[in-house]
């Protein structure tokens, strides 16, 4: 019983610290999967008709910006000012494609949303 307990906390504490690493690894990582979800999520919004032709058009732009900064940014390597500033316009461009996927219009092909509308 003893053993197995033992064999039990060995392996949570080695994927801790296994879940851990990679993070600190490389500072931009997490940056770089938030533009990628974010352009995932704009597809989708674009394919299910919850997002218009200009709001895919201003949500890329807008990710494009940020990714343009962050290679302007790299150049020097990214200190703790410049990720936190990523974040923030990252923050933006989310919240900015929450509200247009909830907004109700539709890209006006016979895709509605759920009411109908």
């Amino acid at each position: 019983m003893k053993k197995t307990l033992i064999f039990a906390a060995i392996a949570v504490a080695t994927a801790t610290l296994g879940m851990a690493a990679p993070a600190s690894a490389a500072p931009f990582d997490n940056i770089n999967a938030r533009q990628a979800q974010l352009s995932q999520q704009i597809d989708f919004g674009q394919r299910s008709g919850r997002l218009t032709f200009n709001e895919v058009r201003d949500l890329r732009s807008d990710l494009r910006q940020v990714n343009f900064l962050q290679a302007r940014y790299s150049r020097g390597g990214l200190n703790f000012q410049e990720r936190a500033d990523l974040n923030r316009r990252l923050d933006q461009v989310q919240f900015n494609l929450q509200r247009e996927m909830n907004d109700r219009d539709h890209r006006g092909d016979g895709h509605r949303d759920r009411h109908g509308f």
